[in-house]
């Protein structure tokens, strides 16, 4: 058990990949509003190709989220069995 005041490797690895979660998240969600961004634009001035690329910084902005939705969880059900085992 760490000392009072001291963090564990695990501890430490929790805070620094719940950091990069809300960093990813943020870029994920700029990735999508950059993309509402274009798509508008294309729309506004009728250029397809303009709001196409929109549509698919939209849609990879998602998908990226999905993905780092389920790397986190993942990552915390280790970390949960990784206690349980500590616990017994």
């Amino acid at each position: 058990m760490p000392a009072a005041g001291k963090s564990t490797a695990d501890e430490k690895s929790l805070r620094k990949d719940a950091d990069m979660g809300m960093f990813d998240k943020a870029k994920d969600k700029a990735e999508q509003a950059v993309g509402k961004g274009k798509e508008q634009a294309g729309a506004a001035t009728d250029n397809q190709e303009l709001e196409d690329a929109g549509k698919r910084d939209q849609v990879s902005g998602e998908a990226k989220e999905v993905g780092h939705d389920v790397r986190d969880k993942a990552a915390a059900a280790v970390q949960d069995a990784k206690e349980s085992f500590r616990d017994e």
